[in-house]
């Protein structure tokens, strides 16, 4: 416009950059599944076999109930829960410490996952699972981006959050619940 030429914005391939992570995990947690050779041996707390697989079903429902918290909180904070006015600073205090919680508590999980079974697709339920899995920490990495960045459309965090309490509770529904309900759940 007034004659001089200014250089590329060094943001966009920053942005690019932040964008592709999420991707970059979740292609990582698909290949380290496919790659690495399954031990079913492994133990989850000193447990081993379908042990280990009913610890994993109970600390699943316990995720899936802090993911709801994680929701219900979010829910109030931003204004979007009939009857009850704005939140005190506390609920968004016990967000985040509840969605650290859900982290933290989700990890166990996911190495014994990863590291007994990798990533299979041998049928549809464990290939939702699979999927589901590696897409989780995609998730929450995309996630804490939009957190952080405060330049992001305002869509974009309860899109992010969304899609992490809708992996949770696919991730629930094809193997904790499965494994509760006497190895069956309707539609897988």
């Amino acid at each position: 416009m007034d004659g001089v030429e200014r250089p590329p914005r060094p943001r966009r391939a920053s942005g690019l950059l932040w964008a592709l992570l999420p991707v970059a995990v979740t292609a990582g947690l698909y290949w380290f599944g496919r790659a690495h050779t399954p031990d079913y041996t492994s133990s989850l707390f000193g447990r081993r076999f379908d042990d280990a697989n009913e610890l994993k079903a109970q600390l699943g429902t316990a995720l899936l109930g802090l993911a709801l918290v994680q929701l219900l909180l979010a829910l109030w904070m931003y204004g979007r829960l009939p009857g009850l006015r704005g939140a005190p600073r506390s609920v968004r205090t016990g967000h985040r410490l509840v969605g650290v919680g859900a982290f933290l508590l989700s990890l166990p999980i996911a190495y014994h996952c990863l590291t007994a079974y990798g990533v299979q697709s041998t049928d549809s339920r464990i290939a939702l699972h699979s999927f589901a899995g590696c897409f989780l920490y995609g998730a929450f990495v995309a996630k804490v981006i939009v957190v952080r960045h405060r330049r992001l459309p305002g869509w974009a965090l309860p899109v992010a959050g969304g899609a992490l309490v809708v992996l949770i509770a696919l991730l629930w529904y094809s193997a904790a619940l499965w494994r509760l309900n006497g190895h069956s759940v309707p539609g897988l």
